[in-house]
């Protein structure tokens, strides 16, 4: 086993915070798997159980103390990558319409979308030649729009967009990469059973991105396949 490069994901209980874990554990890596309810993240588990490398660990990303027990868990640890996978669509299909627009479930969103991968990378971006990842998605491209709804959603995502654009610029000083990726449309349960992409197609396209990242790359956004995205 190779444990000297590691990573941090986020919600990695399931869909493609659990094939980001899946994929490096089979490569070798130290793999920190978080989630918000460990115990009830019965395929995590199995995952640990099967990869000693596989740690799991305790993360909501809304809260401030959890993001801090986890640094300090890490102060010794050099993480060589950070994927912000953690997120919600609390609107999907619709439900969001004028009229019907629900202002908690929205807020809720970019505290978990935004602030939450903003508080988790302050945190534990740190090591120097890492390179951090937002999962995003095409409907935070203001280019790309092209239908109403998923107001929430939509903005939470383009805000993801605009920090870590910044966030590439702040990095960069510590040589810490930064990338922007929309998985496509994946078969998981926010995606639905009837996407197209497979979670292993989606995320070993990501993989790919982050193994051969050039600094030129850094707070761009880009496709699983390597297509980049509008703004």
């Amino acid at each position: 086993m190779n444990t000297s490069q590691s990573i941090l994901i986020t919600g990695s209980n399931r869909g493609l915070g659990l094939e980001w874990a899946r994929q490096y554990a089979e490569a070798g890596w130290r793999v920190y798997a978080t989630c918000r309810h460990p115990d009830a993240a019965e395929d995590l588990q199995t995952l640990a159980e099967r990869f000693p490398g596989v740690a799991i660990l305790r993360l909501d990303v809304t809260r401030p103390e959890d993001v801090s027990a986890v640094a300090d868990r890490l102060a010794g640890c050099a993480l060589d990558r950070l994927v912000n996978n953690a997120g919600v669509y609390l609107e999907r299909w619709g439900r969001d319409h004028l009229g019907a627009i629900d202002y908690n479930a929205w807020e809720q969103t970019y505290r978990v979308n935004v602030l939450g991968a903003m508080r988790v990378t302050e945190a534990l971006a740190r090591s120097e030649g890492a390179v951090v990842a937002a999962i995003s998605s095409h409907m935070g491209s203001i280019g790309d729009i092209a239908s109403p709804n998923d107001y929430a959603y939509r903005s939470s995502k383009a805000a993801l967009n605009a920090v870590f654009r910044g966030l590439a610029f702040d990095l960069g000083s510590q040589r810490i990469g930064v990338l922007i990726l929309h998985p496509g449309w994946v078969r998981t349960r926010m995606g639905g059973r009837h996407a197209p992409i497979l979670p292993e197609e989606s995320v070993r396209g990501m993989r790919s991105l982050l193994e051969r990242f050039t600094p030129e790359m850094s707070g761009r956004f880009f496709k699983f396949d390597g297509k980049e995205m509008p703004w």
